[in-house]
């Protein structure tokens, strides 16, 4: 009885780590580069990984970038 029960325990331990894996944010690193439309050069960061949603945007209120610990300002819709 003992092994099963350290058996289920192991288990559901298991499942938790994955589960808490897969929600971690993944973040995308910019290169440093030259923006000749306004003759400034942009230092090299981090932004969050593109897709489709605006919610998950370190710039989006409520949100907050764990690289620079600021936080978002902008509005998650703007009618």
């Amino acid at each position: 009885m003992k092994k099963i029960t350290t058996l289920v325990l192991a288990l559901v331990l298991a499942v938790g780590f994955l589960g808490i894996s897969s929600t971690v944010e993944a973040a995308t690193r910019v290169k440093g580069y030259y923006k000749p439309s306004t003759g400034k050069y942009i230092a090299p960061h981090y932004r969050s990984s593109p897709n489709k949603y605006k919610i998950d945007n370190y710039s989006t209120k409520g949100n907050y970038n764990p690289y620079t610990g600021k936080k978002g300002t902008k509005k998650l819709y703007s009618w």
